[in-house]
C-alpha cells in the first residue's frame, strides 16, 4: 500500500478541522438542538478510527455492542472501538489505545496516532467523546473481547465518500421509532448512525480532499 495517503491525512489533520457543521450533516433529527447541561459533568470517553491496509485498500473497523446490556443506551449499535476514560490513563490518546486493545486486541505499540477529530457530546448518555485516528502498516489480527463486542465489521474507507452509501430512513431504537435518521450503509446491510456517523462525517470531509489509494 502507498503510504502517501497516510502522510497526507496526518498533514490535513494538523490543520483546522471541518468541525461540528460537518458532524451535524449526519445528526439524527432534533440532535443539534440538544446541548450539554452546564450543571452536569459529562463522562469523558475516547474512540479510535483505525486505518489499515486490506485488499489493496485502506480499511477501518467497527464493533457491534452486545444487545443484552439493558442499561446501555447504545446496546446493539455499531460504534468505533473505545470507552470511558480510566484513572490510569495518562491522556485521551492513551485511553483510545487502551480501549482498542481491550475490545479488539490490537496492541497500542502497533498503532500510530495521526491526530484527533472534533470532540462530540452525546446527550442520551452524557458522554463527551474524543475521537482519534490511527493507522497500522499491516492488516490487524483481531482478538475480540466477547463481553464487550458482539460482532466486528470491516469496511473500506472509500464507502464514506460515495453518496450511494448514505441514506435516510426510520429506525427502531429501544422499541421506539426515530424518523428520518441519516446513516451510512456498510456492506450493503449495516446501518451506521448517531454519534459514530457524525464522527465519520467529519472524517469524510477530510478524506474527500485526498487520494485514498
Amino acid at each position: 500500500m502507498d503510504i502517501k495517503f497516510i502522510q497526507d491525512l496526518e498533514l490535513e489533520m494538523s490543520e483546522e478541522l471541518p468541525g461540528k457543521p460537518f458532524q451535524n450533516l449526519m445528526s439524527p433529527p432534533g440532535r443539534i438542538n440538544l446541548h450539554q447541561d452546564p450543571d452536569k459533568l459529562p463522562v469523558e470517553a475516547c474512540v479510535l478510527l483505525l486505518l489499515y491496509p486490506k485488499n489493496n485498500e485502506w480499511f477501518t473497523c467497527f464493533i457491534e455492542r452486545p444487545s443484552h446490556y439493558i442499561h446501555d443506551v447504545h446496546a446493539g449499535q455499531f460504534a468505533l472501538p473505545g470507552g470511558k476514560v480510566d484513572e490510569t490513563d495518562y491522556s485521551f490518546e492513551d485511553c483510545a489505545l487502551r480501549e482498542t486493545y481491550e475490545e479488539i486486541g490490537i496492541p497500542p505499540e502497533d498503532i500510530g496516532i495521526l491526530g484527533s477529530l472534533t470532540s462530540l457530546y452525546i446527550p442520551v448518555s452524557n458522554f463527551l467523546v474524543h475521537p482519534f485516528v490511527g493507522f497500522m502498516h499491516k492488516e490487524p489480527e483481531f482478538e475480540i473481547q466477547p463481553n464487550e463486542v458482539a460482532n466486528l465489521i470491516e469496511a473500506p474507507i472509500s464507502v464514506f465518500i460515495k453518496q450511494k452509501n448514505k441514506s435516510v430512513s426510520d429506525l427502531i431504537v429501544r422499541n421506539e421509532k426515530i424518523e428520518q435518521v441519516p446513516h451510512y450503509i456498510l456492506n450493503n446491510q449495516n446501518k451506521l448512525w448517531g454519534a459514530t456517523a457524525m464522527i465519520l462525517s467529519e472524517f469524510e470531509a477530510i478524506i474527500s480532499k485526498l487520494e485514498i489509494n
